[in-house]
């Protein structure tokens, strides 16, 4: 299934590849060029052959990270695509801890406590953190701790092996401003699915017995209020790497989002082809190792395979 998916995935980014206007030999010659010009180009670029011969030369080399050469360099994509990937999941995987982190306690207070104050506050202030995008948090962060305090950097990237101590002090604002957004959405779920178990009759007997509410729900409930959780945390890691996209031009990282964002404004179609093949792939393989920790968690499941 997975593999049938990603062929899918590879003929559906092509096809929308293929029919967006504009050649890219006409876009790098410019409009004045003479057709001669033009026909030498488009041999070179091989987009004078048949789309099914093109498409079957581009994804004959995507098993081994071949995704062709840039029609405005001319440099080879896949190592471009394997450096700036390395910066986007150091983004990505910090900004994900980061929400869980946060996420996890908060929504599990927040339906312990669901009838209180405390319970109502951090509700609250879920839904004020669902309302903010990923790339206004980024600019408030800039403008508090960057500008207004100057406490971090603003921007920029060093990767760690350089100077892991300017690393982190860049990591930091941009870590946040994807985290604390996701990890609001989170809690909504946490609390949802919390709040579901504390109404099942296995957690009320154990509360008849003299477990408190946090121990009775930390050694029975936590994996049952997983499943959902574990979904909406598959769905949020795809939403984190779009988001990315955005957070990555705000605070000037040299991560795929840049990447894909350059391609799109120099018209480098097949640099764009191979960054949102990339992102797919990744998205197919969040949602495989999604059904891998269904199977972890709920022993059920192992039991009915």
């Amino acid at each position: 299934m997975f593999l049938a998916s990603l062929a899918l995935a590879s003929v559906t980014v092509f096809a929308f590849m293929s029919v967006l206007p504009g050649d890219p030999a006409r876009v790098a010659l410019g409009v004045t060029a003479d057709p001669e010009s033009v026909a030498q180009l488009q041999a070179r670029f091989g987009t004078d052959r048949p789309l099914a011969v093109q498409y079957l030369d581009w994804v004959s080399g995507l098993p081994t990270g071949d995704f062709g050469r840039s029609y405005v360099t001319e440099a080879t994509i896949g190592p471009q695509i394997v450096d700036r990937l390395l910066v986007t999941l150091w983004l990505v995987a910090t900004a994900s801890v980061l929400a869980l982190l946060v996420a996890v306690p908060a929504g599990v207070v927040a339906a312990v406590r669901h009838r209180r104050p405390s319970g109502a506050f951090l509700s609250g202030m879920s839904q004020v953190g669902i309302a903010i995008p990923s790339f206004l948090a980024g600019m408030l962060l800039i403008a508090l701790f960057a500008v207004h305090w100057g406490l971090l950097p603003a921007g920029g990237w060093t990767p760690p092996a350089q100077d892991p101590a300017r690393f982190v002090r860049l990591l930091i604002l941009p870590a946040l401003s994807l985290g604390v957004v996701q990890a609001a959405v989170l809690t909504r779920y946490v609390r949802s699915a919390i709040l579901d178990v504390l109404r099942e009759d296995y957690l009320r007997t154990a509360r008849a017995k003299g477990m408190g509410p946090y121990r009775a729900l930390i050694r029975h409930g936590l994996r049952n209020a997983a499943i959902p959780v574990v979904t909406v945390l598959g769905l949020q890691l795809a939403t984190l790497l779009i988001g990315a996209v955005v957070v990555e031009r705000v605070f000037v990282i040299p991560g795929l989002g840049s990447l894909l964002l350059d391609g799109v404004a120099n018209r480098d179609l097949l640099l764009v082809q191979g960054v949102v093949m990339v992102l797919v792939v990744a998205v197919l393989l969040v949602n495989y190792l999604v059904d891998v920790a269904y199977v972890v968690i709920d022993p059920r499941l192992r039991r009915a395979r």
